[in-house]
């Protein structure tokens, strides 16, 4: 599966995935963020909706928030009333939160959860989260492979560097 070259599994400073699993890794990080993509902004708010202990809540919003995940803002009416946001580095979890819900889904509930989320203009369910080809088409497992940057047929004009600063 993925071809011959494989990742070097002993290291961890070439993957996104250690990084990303320290700083999402526990069960209530993803929980708070699926709160505040749900509308979710005040520290009163997400303890009453999670059910969660007041100094974990506390801990795990300090830790989205130094890793640029959620923003803390004091409200401009009254500065005592804080509010957390997403950013964009956390908006961009979007896609990996529908498919862990959607992995979710398939495996572990066996059903679709409710409500279902759609399109807004059409009112239609999302599609499931795929993996997909520089030209849309969706690829199997069997159709990926690992090269090495100095194999990869970049888009022109494009190089490894430039496509991570995106």
């Amino acid at each position: 599966m993925m071809g011959k070259l494989r990742e070097p599994l002993d290291e961890t400073n070439n993957c996104g995935l250690p990084a990303a699993l320290e700083v999402m890794g526990e069960r209530w990080s993803f929980m708070i963020l699926r709160a505040a993509f749900n509308g979710l902004h005040h520290f009163e708010e997400f303890l009453g909706a999670l059910g969660i202990a007041r100094n974990i809540l506390s801990n795990r919003l300090a830790r989205l928030v130094e890793h640029g995940i959620m923003k803390r803002q004091a409200l401009p009416d009254d500065r005592r009333k804080i509010e957390y946001r997403l950013t964009e580095k956390g908006l961009d979890l979007l896609p990996a939160m529908l498919a862990l819900r959607q992995w979710g889904e398939k495996y572990g509930a066996g059903v679709p959860s409710n409500p279902v989320l759609c399109d807004e203009r059409d009112g239609r369910p999302i599609q499931p989260i795929a993996i997909r080809a520089h030209d849309g088409r969706e690829l199997s497992p069997m159709e990926l492979e690992w090269r090495d940057q100095s194999e990869v047929n970049w888009p022109a004009g494009e190089d490894a560097a430039r496509i991570r600063a995106v």
